[in-house]
C-alpha cells in the first residue's frame, strides 16, 4: 500500500541518513516517520505529538503500513519525550519557526554535534534562523520544494560553528542562495515582496515601530542579493 505523503514532507525524508534513528515532533498522521521504515531510511523512529487524536491516528498508520514494532508514540510538549540517547536526527516540520526555536531551546541537549536537525518552519522562517545563528547552530543545507501551490524551505542544520545572522540572511541564507534551485526567483519575489508591503504598511501607519529598521535593513540586503543573483 502506498502511502500518501506530501512532496514537503518527501523534501524533509530526503536529508535523513541512511540508517537514522528518528524523532519526527509534530508527527500528525505519522506518515514521514512510516514513509522513512518502509523506505530503510530509518531503524528507528519516535513520533509525537502534542495533541491525542493525531497521535493516535498515527498510531493507527504504524499498524496498517507494518511499522509499529519500529516505532514509539508520545503525547508530548516538542522534545520533551525523547530520550537523547535513542535518536542522531531530529525532524520538525509543519509548524512556525518561532515555536520550533522554543522547542529547540528547552531541550538543551541537542547542543551537540551529533544530533542533525532537519526543520521545515511554515511561518517565521526568519525568526527560526535568527534563532540557529544566536545559538551556535550551523546551517548546513537548505532546499526548497513546491507542494500545493506553496514554497516550502527544509534546513538541515547541527550544533557548532553557528554565528549570527544579518537581517537580510534570516530572510535568505547563503546556504538556500548557493542551492542552485529553480525555484529560487520565484522565492526571491514572495519574500521581496512580502518585506515591501510591510516595511510600506509600517511607514504608512506613522507610528514608532521597533522593528522598521530591521525589515528595512532585511529588504535591501534581498534587493541586492537579488541583483547578484540575476548578474550574468
Amino acid at each position: 500500500m502506498k502511502i500518501p505523503i506530501s512532496q514537503r514532507l518527501l523534501c524533509c525524508a530526503d536529508q535523513v541518513a541512511q540508517g537514522a534513528r528518528v524523532a519526527d515532533i509534530g508527527c500528525d498522521h505519522g506518515y514521514l516517520g512510516i514513509w522513512l521504515l518502509q523506505e530503510g531510511r530509518a531503524s528507528y523512529v519516535v513520533a509525537s505529538d502534542l495533541r491525542e487524536q493525531p497521535l493516535q491516528k498515527a498510531v493507527e498508520n504504524s499498524r496498517l503500513f507494518g511499522t509499529s514494532d519500529r516505532m514509539e508514540f508520545h503525547v508530548a510538549d516538542g522534545l520533551a519525550a525523547v530520550d537523547p540517547d535513542s535518536v542522531d536526527t531530529i525532524i520538525c516540520a509543519g509548524m512556525g519557526g518561532d515555536c520550533m526555536a522554543h522547542i529547540l531551546e528547552q531541550a538543551p541537549w541537542v547542543r551537540d554535534p551529533r544530533y542533525t536537525l532537519i526543520l521545515q518552519p511554515q511561518t517565521s522562517g526568519n525568526d527560526l534562523r535568527r534563532y540557529l545563528g544566536e545559538r551556535g547552530f550551523s546551517i548546513e543545507a537548505e532546499r526548497l520544494v513546491r507542494d500545493g501551490g506553496f514554497l516550502y524551505f527544509t534546513i538541515l542544520a547541527r550544533f557548532g560553528g553557528g554565528t549570527p545572522l544579518s537581517p537580510g540572511e534570516q530572510y535568505l541564507s547563503k546556504q538556500l542562495l548557493e542551492s542552485g534551485s529553480e525555484l529560487l526567483p520565484e522565492y526571491f519575489d514572495r519574500v521581496i515582496n512580502a518585506l515591501t508591503k510591510t516595511v510600506e504598511g509600517i511607514r504608512r501607519s506613522k507610528k514608532e515601530h521597533e522593528k522598521l529598521s530591521y525589515f528595512e535593513t532585511a529588504l535591501q540586503e534581498l534587493l541586492e542579493m537579488r541583483k547578484q543573483y540575476d548578474s550574468p
